[in-house]
């Protein structure tokens, strides 16, 4: 467990939210309570979250997702504030404190803004505080956006010098094929080869293959660069975090190891 000390945890709107975008107050309460245990045992936890349209377009009562920007920018700001009370009240419950950073690319890829940013999650984290970061939703752009809190994950995980990305999903990991489509497929357990990884969601035609799991093997990419591994799992469960942090094999492994010859 020495080894993955910080931890930087993305979580998704389906791991955060019901379908109708109303906040899952059950599972976001066990996502806590699993978070401030592990920070018990001295691990440092960086949450990443996504959900705040989600949220603000249901406390917003608004039939659907907004299609134009300004709207979904309303709704972000509503759900954000939404996501952070829940966020806020639950971690209090079990003795932890947190704090919102909201970020753009505009930021993280400015030397300066980096440099602030990796200052206070340092500060953050050494104040026993556990930071909760998404993408500003509600002033970003196109030219400033990520686009995908799986990417933005990976450039934090990057900046803090975190020992491990995992990214909580509504997937069990990678599989060879799609598994919405064939039964039989296999997950693939532990990722060398990330351009074999590609060609896997390439083949698939769900939300689970070109579009949703392509962003998450960029995100590996990203992390594997700075020397950091990627665990994909399913986040029905929070609890699976533990057996993540004692070294079990759960979903997907994209490491930053060769594969042996």
């Amino acid at each position: 467990m020495e080894d993955r000390k910080r931890i930087v945890v993305k979580v998704g709107t389906s791991t955060v939210c019901h379908p109708n975008g109303a906040p899952n107050l059950r599972r976001i309460e066990k996502l806590c309570r699993t978070l401030s245990d592990l920070k018990n045992t001295g691990h440092e936890i960086i949450l990443v979250t996504s959900g705040a349209i989600g949220a603000g377009t249901h406390k917003m009562k608004l039939e659907s997702r907004p299609k134009s920007i300004a709207g979904r920018q309303a709704a972000a700001a509503v759900g954000q504030c939404e996501l952070m009370s829940i966020y806020d009240r639950f971690f209090l419950d079990y003795g932890s404190l947190t704090g919102q950073i909201l970020l753009t690319k505009g930021i993280t890829e400015n030397e300066t803004g980096r440099k602030n940013v990796i200052a206070t999650l340092n500060a953050l984290l050494e104040m026993q505080v556990i930071p909760i970061i998404n993408e500003n939703d509600s002033v970003a752009t196109e030219e400033i956006v990520y686009g995908d809190n799986d990417t933005l994950s990976a450039v934090v995980a990057a900046a803090a010098k975190a020992d491990l990305l995992v990214l909580l999903s509504d997937i069990e990991g990678l599989f060879d094929t799609d598994p919405t489509l064939y039964p039989d497929a296999q997950l693939i357990s532990i990722v060398h080869d990330y351009d074999k990884a590609r060609e896997a969601a390439s083949g698939s035609h769900s939300e689970h293959g070109t579009g949703g799991m392509i962003t998450k093997i960029h995100a590996a990419t990203i992390a594997r660069e700075a020397g950091i591994e990627t665990v994909l799992t399913s986040g029905a469960d929070p609890n699976v975090l533990y057996d993540i942090c004692e070294g079990v094999s759960v979903g997907t492994l994209f490491t930053v190891k060769e594969e042996e010859s």
